[in-house]
């Protein structure tokens, strides 16, 4: 049996579409997958830093000093010192230089502490005093003796430091108590005899400048002057040695040709020192 042509012909197109369209399971299989947006990512762990633990530690060194005061601070210092020589010199250096106000200070604490130590009730100058004051007495002497040759030349270059440390320092002592006992009076005497050296050695060098310039003016004269009456003439040498340096002064033979008196040398000496020489001189008028 024949079939015609467009019989043939539009089965096979039919068996063509057919073939073309996917099925059920395809359209499904190939079904758009949902955006990036819309799926669900799992969620990401989160790592926390581990932080060490809060222990004690000690202070560092710049904290530690801000809380030391000075006498602890000190002690540290000399025993470092003790441990190691060689940091002594380096200490020297690098320390500022103590001036005139600081070392007095230190010494007008050392006097306090001395003065605190007198028992209440009984005399100040007696045995039992001096054995109570004794060891406060002996620092404040030696406190003394150990700044006295830091402010004397060549450590000392200018003699106006020189002389305003040994004007205070000669008060100091003249507050020493003059103690009952003669063998305790020897600590003021000496001290007297070695603050008269010092005075001794700063006039002679302040006389080598400026033709003693130094001790010509500031009145050191008569504060040395002063100095040796209330020590009850213990100064004599510093004295005579202010004396002899002193411009306007130029020995015996110039006193007796400017006064032709009489006078010792002593007694003029103390004139010209107290400002009283050619008070009673007759003044010449017309030419010399």
């Amino acid at each position: 049996m024949s079939v015609s042509y467009n019989t043939i012909n539009s089965a096979g197109r039919k068996r063509k579409a057919e073939d073309e369209e996917p099925s059920a399971e395809d359209r499904m299989s190939t079904s758009p997958s949902p955006s990036l947006h819309q799926r669900s990512l799992p969620a990401q762990r989160v790592t926390k830093r581990l932080r060490p633990a809060t222990t004690g530690r000690p202070l560092p060194l710049p904290r530690l000093l801000e809380t030391l005061d000075a006498d602890s601070l000190r002690s540290i210092l000399q025993t470092i010192c003790q441990r190691h020589p060689g940091l002594g010199a380096e200490i020297e250096q690098t320390a500022p230089r103590p001036s005139v106000t600081s070392a007095l200070a230190v010494l007008k604490q050392y006097e306090s502490t001395f003065q605190a130590a007198f028992p209440f009730g009984g005399s100040p100058t007696s045995d039992y005093a001096y054995n109570r004051v004794r060891p406060a007495l002996t620092n404040l002497l030696e406190a003394l003796a150990d700044f006295t040759p830091h402010f004397l030349p060549p450590s000392e270059a200018q003699a106006s430091q020189s002389l305003s440390f040994l004007d205070s320092a000669t008060e100091f002592i003249h507050r020493l108590p003059d103690w009952s006992t003669f063998q305790h009076r020897l600590h003021k005497q000496n001290a007297y005899e070695e603050i008269s050296k010092a005075w001794t050695s700063v006039i002679q060098e302040a006389a080598k400048r400026a033709g003693g310039v130094h001790i010509q003016y500031g009145g050191w004269d008569q504060k040395l002057t002063k100095h040796n009456q209330q020590s009850g003439g213990k100064l004599h040498e510093a004295v005579d040695e202010m004396s002899k340096h002193l411009g306007w002064m130029g020995g015996h033979s110039t006193i007796q040709q400017h006064g032709g008196r009489g006078d010792d040398l002593s007694s003029v000496r103390q004139e010209l020192l107290s400002g009283t020489y050619g008070s009673n001189l007759p003044v010449r008028v017309g030419p010399w």
